[in-house]
Order: C-alpha cells, then structure tokens, then sequence
C-alpha cells in the first residue's frame, strides 16, 4: 500500500476536504487522473448534433448515477454561439421526486464561481481601477506583507501563485449562518509558504480576497456587484451568490446529497463566497460560456472587451511548457489535441466541470448533486468520452530519448504544493504523500494516480524527465534542479506541483514513528493496572520505595496527558468534519485549547519519565528488561510530542 493509500485509509474525511478545495493533493490528482486511463483504439468521429449528444449521455449518464448513488445531474453544451444541448438526469429532490431541469434548476457550482471573480476582476482592470500587477496591499483595508521580499499582485492571486497555504478554518458559515467576506479575509490570511509568483498553489483564500477587493474598489457587495455586472446583462435570472437564497431561488435549488441513497442535506454557507458559492442552472452557465466563447458579448451586449477575453485566455504561466499551465484564471487543459481551458468546482456535495474550447467555439457544463461512490469522480470521464467520441486523436508517436531521469532517478515520495504547513492541518497533507516507484522493467508508477480500472497507470521514460502514460495521453515530467531536489508536474500542473522530500520527511516515516509510539505508550498504560492486579492476585511485592512508585504514577499521568493531547486533537478536528468541514471554526478553539494545556504538561512530564529512566538504570531491583521497557516509553513520549510538534498540534493560533 503506497503512502497515498495510507491516509485514504484514515477515512473520508480528506476526501471531503479536498473536494471542498477543488483538490488538496485528492482534487489536484483528480484532475489527472481520467487522461491516463488505459483507451481502446482511437474512434470514428462522430457528427456534432443535439440528437447524437442526447444518445450519447441518455447512455452513459443514468448509468453513472445508479453505479455512483447519485441523485441528479445538470449538463449543458453550447456550440457555434448557440445552445446545442442541455438537459436534466435524476432528481432534485429524490424524496419529493423532483426531477432536474436544466432551465430551472439550481446547482452549487463550487470553484467554478472562481471564473465569475476573475470576470469582475478583469471588468475594473478594463476600467482603470485595478492593475494586475500592482500590490494588492493597495486597495485593502489591511496589509498583505510581503513574502520573501515579493508583495502578491492579483496576477498572482489569479494564477494561484500567491504563495498562501492551504488553509479551511471559517471558511464555512455553517454554524452562524453569517456570512462576512470582510472580516474572513482579514481574519483568516493563511502564511505563505512560497514566494509570490513562484510556485503554483491553489487557494480558495486568494479567490476571496480578489472578490474583497472587487467589493472595496466597487463600492457595492460582491454578490451584488456580480448581480447587476454579470448576471443581469447576460440574463442568467436564475443565477446567485447570495447566502441564505431569495425565496424564489430557494424553491428552484437542488438537495445536495453525500449519497444518493443517504439522504440530502443542508444548504452549504460559504463565508469566503467569491472562491465557490455561486448557485446556477445549467442553462444560465450556457450564457457565461457563450460570453467568453464570443469575446465577452452575448448579442449586443458585452461584460468584456475581446482583447480582454483574449488576455484570460491565452496568458498562460507555465512551470514546464510540456505540461498545462494557468490562464488568468482558466485551468488548462489540452486534450485530443486541443487547447482547452476551464474550471472545476466542488462543495461537500455539489462536484461541477466548465470546459471551453476556443478554436470550436464550444462550451461545456456539467454539474452533480451528489458527492456519490465514485473514484475518480465521474465528471472526468464523462468529458473525456465526450471528446473522444466527438474530436478523437491518436497521439503521434515521439521518439524515446536515451538521454534524461530514469525511474529510479524520481522515485520516492512527494509532496503537494498545495498543502498546510504551518498549521493544524499539516498532518492532513503530510501524511497525503504519492510515491513514485521504479518498477523492475524501467517503468514508473504513482500509486496517487490511477485509471478507470483502479489500477496504476504504467508510466514510461521518454527522455530529459518525461513520462508517458502506456496508454492514454496522460504524461508526467520531473524537473531536478542543481541541488538534487526534484519536482514532479502532473496534468495539474497549473493549480499545485509535487515535490519530493527527504527521506526523514517521508509519510512512512512519520506514520511509523508516531504509530509504534503512540502503541506503546497505549500498552504500557493498559499494563499498568493488569500488573498490578496479577502481582495482588499472587502476592508478589515489588520492594519498590514510594519515591519509585511516586515516580511511576508520574510516568503514567504523563503518557496519559500526551496521548489524550494527541489523539484528542484528531478527535475534535475530524469530529468536527465528519459530516462537513464546514464545522472547523473558532467554535473548537476552547475544546483544542484545553488539550493543548493537557499537552503542555505531558511535555513538562516527559522530564520526569527521563528522571525515571535513570532511576531505573541505576537501580538493580528493575531489572534489565525493566529498563528497556522504561526506555522505550520515554522514546515513545519523544516520538508522540515530535509528531505533535511537527505537525503544529502546540500552535496557540488555532491555524487550520
């Protein structure tokens, strides 16, 4: 089991996390995951038409939501600057049995609001009232210090190369039911942990206060200013970012639902509301689509000057030119031969997809209501049967370079640069690490990336770091700077790369120490009373003095105050997301503060376990095996309150 599938095994709650953040290292590999699945050969193309469309999901679409437990599904196609297709599968509401209409139904598109703030964005840049590469220190009511001598800029902000960490604390509203955009984005900065404009990491943080600053520049809400900017002049009437929905609206929204078949659940309140909490049909996201796909007009009327269109579009900020970059606030995402650019979108419950193709003036929606079973989500797929069955390619054949890394240069394990590192949350993405292995034929393998199949996708060297999927188009290209360290590119490549860690950082590592540790002081705890019932029980005395017995206890008050911080601390965060990572707020910082101080003293105890250690050592009474066991608590208190340590547990700010 590689070190991904590790903490897959923790349980769903990363999952969750990532969906709502449009990939942690889940979402950032999800991305990729579909364009390496194995392919038969390559299709006739098929004729573009409403009716072939229509055949075409009518087969595959009801097939995913009974095989995934999904409850309904939303898609939309416009072509040549009209609607080609658009139509509802499943239900709104499965309890009333409420079927999903494409006109009328709302669904959460998550990240794919994203698009719509980098509109608004672009908008003011139009006018002269932002620039894209000024600090944005310069139109906030608070500063954003600079960062390894490098201010952000909303160039920076809109390709996520801000340098935030990954970061999720408030922003849900679900347990006030308040939303404050302000006082989120003052309240919550995340560090950064790279210099602006470096490197690529995703941030839903970023996409706030870009929609923050469109509020102060405006003058007016953002929601409001996306209303009578956006909305209103392409005619989506059915289109929102208002938390709570109008009552109009609010009769026209789809349930979410986990499964299916669980139950729906309740409304999803963003606080950071610019990055994802747009509520549309599909037919009103044929009108956006339509407006990029037009150079920003939609008959007479026009949210964006062409050349401004043009700039989203085609600036792309790459880390390596083989792979797909960032457009100014489009991923993309060449497939089949084409430059394709887009967005995904995800809350807890609602998984969304908004792929444009340019050169076909075509405009591609899709939108779930349901988180569902499947792995990877079904979205992927869909589009990319889509493409195949309408513009099929068979990749050229590209010679293989005998020059470059091999396998065994880039295995090891990596790390996303969409993470938490300064954080609570660390522990999320440390233990989330892929492992490239080097298989005996020269091959690679990633066990974070695999097909339709489930199986790992067989990755072959090209030559000067390019790896190529067996079959499929998917493709990986690692990088190695001057100083060894090497850096791993995906499809994702835009929004997060991977890079690998030394071995001390490994997950295995981490896993293992903090794991032995924690089960060890666990059975030295549990032994404690069943010795001493056995010794009452045959009367057997220890001949212990009471300074040894009184330091004894203290070994035992300290392993149980270092293993109730610890695992505690888990308890309370996942507890908190077990339903929802909504839930992580400042509600939990009494409760997490209480065994931080539990903690605190379990580390000032750890001193009297070492006291009791050399008590043992130069004691003859405990024997030798006495003393190995005494030594081995010891070690195994170090190796809890390192891992508590490392991963941020102590940090008094709360950060997660």
């Amino acid at each position: 089991m590689g070190n991904a599938q590790r903490l897959w095994a923790l349980g769903d709650l990363f999952v969750r996390l990532g969906k709502i953040a449009s990939a942690c290292v889940r979402a950032v590999v999800a991305v990729g995951l579909w364009v390496g699945a194995a392919a038969a050969d390559t299709p006739v193309r098929h004729e573009l038409t409403a009716g072939d469309v229509e055949s075409f999901f009518d087969g595959l679409v009801p097939l995913q939501i009974e095989s995934n437990d999904i409850a309904g599904v939303t898609i939309a196609i416009v072509k040549d600057g009209k609607l080609l297709f658009a139509k509802g599968y499943g239900f709104a509401d499965l309890e009333a049995r409420t079927p999903v209409s494409p006109e009328k139904t709302l669904f959460r598109t998550g990240s794919v609001t994203k698009l719509f703030t980098w509109t608004a964005v672009m908008q003011l840049v139009e006018q002269g009232k932002l620039d894209l590469d000024a600090d944005v220190s310069t139109y906030l009511d608070f500063k954003i210090e600079p960062a390894f001598g490098k201010v952000v800029t909303l160039r920076n902000l809109m390709t996520h190369r801000a340098g935030f960490q990954e970061t999720l604390k408030h922003l849900g509203a679900q347990n006030s039911g308040k939303v404050d955009l302000g006082r989120y984005v003052r309240e919550n900065k995340p560090d950064q942990i790279f210099a602006p404009g470096s490197t690529p990491s995703y941030s839903n943080y970023g996409a706030a206060l870009a929609g923050y600053i469109v509020e102060r520049v405006s003058g007016v809400a953002f929601d409001a200013y996306v209303d009578a900017n956006i909305f209103t002049p392409l005619g989506m009437a059915n289109s929102t970012l208002s938390q709570p929905l109008s009552k109009a609206l609010a009769g026209q929204m789809s349930k979410g639902y986990n499964l299916g078949s669980a139950g729906a659940k309740d409304f999803e309140v963003i606080n950071g509301y610019p990055a994802g909490s747009q509520s549309s049909s599909a037919i009103d996201m044929t009108k956006f689509m339509l407006a990029h796909l037009n150079g920003g007009a939609v008959g007479e009327l026009h949210i964006l000057k062409p050349e401004t269109v043009a700039l989203m579009h085609d600036s792309i900020t790459k880390t390596d030119p083989r792979v797909n970059g960032m457009a100014l606030g489009f991923y993309e995402e060449r497939r089949n031969g084409m430059q394709i650019i887009g967005h995904g979108g995800d809350t807890v419950y609602f998984h969304s997809d908004l792929h444009l193709i340019p050169a076909e003036k075509l405009g591609f929606f899709v939108s779930y209501n349901s988180a569902g079973r499947g792995s990877p989500p079904p979205r992927g797929p869909l589009w990319g049967k889509f493409l195949d069955r309408y513009f099929p390619f068979e990749p050229p054949v590209t010679a293989v370079k005998t020059s470059g890394l091999s396998a065994m240069d880039v295995a090891g394990s990596y790390i996303s640069s969409r993470r938490a590192e300064t954080s609570a949350l660390k522990f999320l993405t440390e233990l989330s690490q892929p492992t490239a292995t080097a298989n005996a034929d020269g091959t690679l393998t990633v066990d974070a990336f695999t097909g339709l199949n489930g199986q790992p996708i067989i990755w072959t060297a090209m030559g000067d770091g390019e790896f190529r999927a067996k079959f499929g188009q998917g493709k990986l290209v690692f990088l190695q700077a001057g100083d060894g360290a090497m850096t791993m590119l995906s499809g994702a490549a835009g929004v997060a790369i991977f890079q690998r860690v030394p071995d001390l950082r490994n997950a295995l590592v981490t896993l293992v120490v903090s794991g032995v540790s924690m089960l060890v002081v666990t059975l030295n705890l549990l032994a404690w009373p069943v010795a001493a019932f056995v010794r009452r029980h045959y009367g057997v005395e220890q001949g212990w003095t009471l300074w040894e017995r009184t330091l004894r206890l203290a070994v035992m008050l300290t392993s149980l105050a270092v293993l109730i911080f610890v695992v505690g601390f888990g308890v309370v965060l996942i507890g908190a997301a077990s339903d929802s990572p909504w839930g992580l707020d400042s509600s939990l910082d009494p409760k997490l503060h209480q065994l931080q101080q539990v903690g605190i003293i379990g580390a000032a105890g750890v001193l009297v376990v070492l006291l009791n250690v050399i008590q043992a050592w130069s004691n003859p009474v405990r024997g030798f095996w006495g003393r190995v066991k005494e030594s081995l608590v010891l070690a195994a208190l170090a190796g809890l309150l390192w891992f508590a340590w490392s991963m941020n547990l102590f940090d008094q700010a709360l950060r997660f």
